[in-house]
């Protein structure tokens, strides 16, 4: 079958499209609607047109890899202005995910059918860009300006349902296809592009107040919001001429460039090297996790919600349903934020046990640990798991940094141990980082990454080393926000500076948010020379005078409530550890600062990725990006080097080598490498 064919029956015309897996809007796909178009035009036997899909959707989209390249007529708003044009109705059935241009197609029709399980929405934001083909231009003079704006620039799907109440659908079908040809009988032509769509200006400045935190940084929602504004103040011909020249600027912009570079680089992470489909992989339906802290409750939850039973172990009764309450509280604050239903939580409740008892894990196909961050102890909980674990059960844990090769000495199945690294809270933060160790073997490895889906997780693969990649990264970024304190920088300096580069807040503010404890503990079972003591100095004095971070009132803020203020002890602690250890204290340049922290990050993810821990760079630009809020319009910090050039990034890192020695600025022997292959002029 060819990708557009047309079939007609009782004086109705339907136009396939079949370009599988998901009928993207490729160059062959719109020179083929556009000649089917052309010929019916002028077939007088032909009243209407249905445009349909066959497989599992209506265009998912544009084909993105053609972003960037020269344009191909037609081009996607030229397909548009022909169907524009187009003398007879236009119906689009649609199903499935009509997403971005696909939705656009059928917003240049006259009328839209829909699947009752159909989505469709205009997603372009997460790639740093807006509708491109009529949508911030069709959409507002279909539905209003307001409710425009919403699905714009949120980039979320609506359902069918929700489509129809809205009027962006026309009728929702149960027999789509039949449905929209008996639709399509008695259908007269009406363009979107004719009406009219009214608003005043005071809904665009509010509608960008309103969205300025959320989207602080990123050029694309506020570019989406004026395209929306011309469509009120101007004809079409002159809206769509403004959409197009915004379109055109963001898909050159290094905003767009990264967040298309995370959108391939997140689905790139799923290809681990040595596995395909034909992997073999485990059924999990029965998980077990042993500790009921917020991590353990977090990490429960995830499977909860997935539809899978859940044995939950503490040790004495009073924790176990100290924990079951965590779980309810965490599903009873999500029924009253209308995330999900009283009927949901009260099944993700029914699945859930608690118990005391190991022998009540057995029938666990996975049994994660979520203990205390001590390898003894780690090691102690996995022998026991060891010792009622079926044949084929995978044992996972929850380290953040401790060696999972040697934690799985404990057991008497070293290929079925694996590292599974939530972040908190677990139940909604995105990442997974999966850690195979020397002898996990590749059913485990894949059954993992088959779960991380289902658990709607976004996996990533890295090898053992402390800290992993997540932390590992996070370590040095620390170590320099540290000693920046001690060398005359405040912590507001260099949290604002990390702020206004994008990140969600800077280190002080995280760490306090997590507990500073937490790292002085972990870094209280390294050697003196496995970590710059020197940064981490004023971090172990706060904790050692109970100043632990939100959790106890002050860290490296003080605190009322959520508000914070300005903690003068940290001042005095940096200014002590400056003259214990012979640091010159001085103003420091808030391009330092960045520079400091960034390159930091940058130097260590190369050496991470020479030595094989993560398996390409843009794996560490998924795991930075989704565990520590990297701004995504930036890529990634190894995606951000191309934007600030390879050459330019090593000459500063050996000025920084120079400067502050190089015991942790040495560079990277694969930045150095590509740095020299690059034909950059610095």
């Amino acid at each position: 079958m060819s990708i557009v064919s047309t079939s007609i029956n009782d004086n109705i015309a339907v136009v396939t499209i079949d370009n599988p897996p998901v009928n993207a809007l490729s160059h062959a796909v719109r020179d083929g609607v556009s000649k089917a178009l052309s010929e019916l035009n002028n077939n007088d036997t032909v009243n209407a047109v249905v445009i349909h899909c066959a497989g599992r959707t209506f265009c998912a989209g544009a084909d993105i890899t053609e972003f960037g390249k020269p344009p191909v007529s037609p081009t996607l708003p030229e397909l548009m202005a022909e169907m524009d044009e187009f003398s007879k109705p236009l119906i689009a059935a649609m199903h499935g995910t009509a997403l971005g241009g696909g939705f656009e197609v059928g917003l240049a029709c006259h009328y839209r059918v829909m699947d009752g399980r159909a989505k469709v929405g205009l997603p372009e934001v997460n790639l740093g860009l807006m509708p491109g083909a009529g949508g911030t231009q069709r959409l507002p003079r279909l539905i209003g300006a307001e409710k425009s704006l919403e699905m714009i620039t949120s980039g979320k799907p609506i359902k069918a349902e929700k489509a129809l109440s809205l009027g962006v659908a026309d009728l929702v079908s149960d027999d789509l296809l039949c449905d929209a040809i008996n639709f399509a009988k008695d259908k007269t032509v009406r363009r979107i592009r004719d009406l009219k769509c009214d608003a005043g200006e005071e809904l665009f400045a509010d509608f960008k107040k309103k969205i300025a935190r959320k989207s602080r940084g990123f050029l694309a929602p506020f570019a989406a919001i004026d395209a929306v504004k011309v469509a009120c103040d101007l004809d079409f011909d002159a809206g769509i001429e403004f959409e197009r020249e915004k379109f055109m600027e963001l898909v050159a912009s290094s905003h767009s460039k990264a967040q298309r570079h995370l959108f391939f680089a997140e689905r790139q992470a799923a290809k681990v090297d040595g596995i395909d489909k034909n992997t073999a992989t485990r059924d999990i339906n029965n998980v077990a996790v042993v500790g009921g802290g917020i991590m353990g409750c977090g990490i429960a939850v995830n499977f909860l919600s997935s539809g899978m039973a859940v044995t939950l172990l503490e040790i004495t009764g009073d924790a176990a349903n100290a924990a079951k309450q965590k779980i309810e509280k965490i599903y009873a604050s999500n029924v009253s934020k209308g995330r999900m239903t009283d009927t949901q939580m009260a099944a993700a409740m029914n699945a859930l046990s608690v118990t005391t008892s190991y022998d009540d894990l057995s029938d666990s196909d996975l049994m994660i640990e979520a203990v205390f961050e001590d390898m003894n102890i780690k090691k102690e909980v996995l022998s026991k798991l060891d010792n009622v674990a079926k044949d084929g059960a995978i044992i996972a844990t929850n380290t953040s940094f401790l060696d999972i090769d040697e934690m799985a000495t404990a057991t008497s199945r070293v290929s079925d141990v694996i590292g599974l690294h939530f972040f908190s809270p677990a139940h909604i933060m995105p990442l997974l980082e999966i850690v195979k160790t020397d002898n996990t073997s590749n059913e485990v490895i894949a059954t993992a990454f088959k779960l991380a889906k289902k658990i709607r997780k976004t996996p990533v693969l890295s090898g053992v080393c402390y800290g992993f990649i997540a932390n590992r990264m996070s370590s040095c970024y620390g170590r320099e926000a540290g000693l920046l304190l001690l060398e005359g920088a405040s912590v507001e300096q260099v949290d604002q500076t990390m702020y206004d580069f994008g990140m969600p807040m800077g280190m002080f503010s995280m760490l306090d948010m997590a507990g500073i404890d937490i790292g002085v503990m972990a870094r209280s079972k390294l050697s003196d020379d496995a970590y710059d003591k020197r940064a981490f100095s004023v971090h172990a004095a706060l904790v050692d005078a109970g100043h632990k971070g939100q959790k106890t009132g002050a860290g490296f803020y003080e605190y009322d409530g959520r508000d914070k203020k300005k903690h003068a002890l940290v001042e005095e602690l940096a200014e002590e550890f400056a003259k214990k250890y012979n640091i010159k204290r001085d103003d420091i340049s808030s391009k330092e600062i960045e520079e400091r922290c960034i390159f930091a990050l940058i130097n260590e993810g190369y050496k991470i990725v020479e030595e094989g821990i993560a398996q390409r760079t843009s794996d560490i630009d998924v795991v930075y990006a989704f565990a520590f809020g990297f701004p995504r319009y930036k890529g990634g910090p190894m995606h951000y080097v191309e934007h600030l050039g390879l050459k330019y990034v090593l000459k500063r890192i050996n000025e920084f080598a120079a400067k502050y020695g190089d015991r942790w600025w040495r560079p990277s022997p694969l930045l150095v490498k590509l740095a020299e292959e690059s034909e950059e002029n610095v």
